[in-house]
């Protein structure tokens, strides 16, 4: 019962993908997309962002990005609560500092 008690209550994060305009580059993130994802916290939010953007059926028809990659950034808005960035490294997703969306 503490388990449940614990749990994040699900909620909408408001998402931004950033991509450069070539697989690999380290410059030149542009925002791709902005959609919201339902989650139980940025764990649960990425996860679902990336299952929705790496699945042909699942990714929105005006979508212009390419797949979800290594190096790709996510941005999770929470309005007054912060602005959290995130980006996919071999292995998962690592919190980053926005000076790095340059």
């Amino acid at each position: 019962m503490i388990k449940l008690l614990a749990k994040k209550a699900a909620t909408n994060y408001d998402v931004t993908i950033f991509q450069t305009p070539t697989f690999r580059q380290e410059k030149g993130y542009k925002a791709v997309y902005r959609t919201t994802v339902f989650g139980q916290g940025h764990s649960h939010c990425l996860e679902e962002t990336f299952r929705k953007f790496n699945v042909t059926d699942a990714i929105p028809g005006d979508y212009k990005g390419r797949f979800l990659s290594t190096g790709d950034i996510i941005l999770i808005d929470q309005g007054k609560q912060g602005k959290f960035y995130y980006q996919l490294i071999p292995g998962g997703w690592k919190i980053i500092n926005r000076i790095n969306l340059r």
